[in-house]
């Protein structure tokens, strides 16, 4: 049985922690992209997809990244990059919808599908909370019948 003074220890431990825990969830929310993971660098670039953000995208890249969709050659640097998407937004109305997103150390892996049914995968390397590289594994041929666009040689 706890006495007067344990009883009190024992309660301020609990307040303290918390108000600690509250402190902790209040600095993690406000994280810079400095601090964010590889998953919620993903979960980011998830949202400004959907939203047909290219230069939000862009900004998650760093100024060197190389983006490769295997469907096509290497897009190299965040302006390439940016114009890349920009290009794909005025071409087609594109949607990813996450079925599972892994992470391990500096990679992220995404496992998506669009509401049209094509459905791919993309490995994502990031370094201090920027994509430095991104290689994107989907079928090229079923997306341009899909968006009735023309089939290249």
């Amino acid at each position: 049985m706890m006495g007067g003074n344990n009883m009190a220890v024992v309660l301020f431990i609990g307040f303290s922690l918390a108000g600690f825990s509250h402190i902790c969830t209040a600095a993690d929310s406000q994280r810079d992209e400095g601090d964010m993971t590889p998953k919620q660098v993903v979960e980011k670039w998830i949202a400004l997809f959907n939203a047909g953000d290219a230069d939000g995208l862009a900004a998650l890249y760093h100024d060197d990244a190389v983006n490769h969709q295997v469907t096509a050659e290497p897009v190299e640097g965040r302006e390439a990059i940016r114009a890349m998407f920009a290009g794909e937004f005025a071409a087609a109305d594109m949607h990813c919808i996450a079925e599972v997103i892994h992470e391990a150390g500096e990679v992220a892996v995404l496992e998506w599908r669009d509401p049209l049914g094509l459905r791919g995968c993309g490995f994502f390397t990031v370094r201090d909370g920027k994509i430095a590289f991104q290689r994107g594994y989907w079928d090229r041929l079923k997306f341009l019948k899909m968006h009735g666009l023309p089939i290249e040689d």
